[in-house]
């Protein structure tokens, strides 16, 4: 990925992360491959970390503590009700930014004409 797409991505990130736990409960290391595997290739497994802190503080998951094969429990992330509004919240400022980027890109000569 290119540094624009990173800077993006830095924006966008939470809300990923939450349409994925809106999906299916998982723990960081799930969410990590699971972008990965998705093309995501260059976020680091830490960023994900970060980022489920913040969530888990701002109350839009639940935390359940699962016993590892190897090592300390897991944390498993799950989405609750506060943090399906805030993902339905992403998802509406989503579809405003989107709208208003994609008039730009098709519009964006009309500023030349006088418009």
């Amino acid at each position: 990925m290119g540094n624009q797409m990173t800077e993006m991505l830095k924006g966008t990130l939470e809300g990923i992360v939450l349409a994925i736990l809106a999906r299916r409960s998982a723990y960081g290391y799930e969410i990590t491959a699971w972008l990965r595997d998705r093309g995501f290739s260059d976020i680091a497994e830490g960023t994900i970390y970060a980022l489920l802190v913040r969530v888990e503080q701002r109350g839009f998951v639940d935390v359940e503590k699962v016993p590892s094969e190897k090592g300390p429990p897991r944390k498993v992330y799950s989405l609750n009700a506060k943090g399906r509004d805030q993902l339905a919240e992403f998802w509406r400022t989503w579809s405003v930014l989107t709208d208003r980027i994609e008039q730009l890109r098709h519009n964006g000569n009309q500023h030349d004409q006088g418009a």
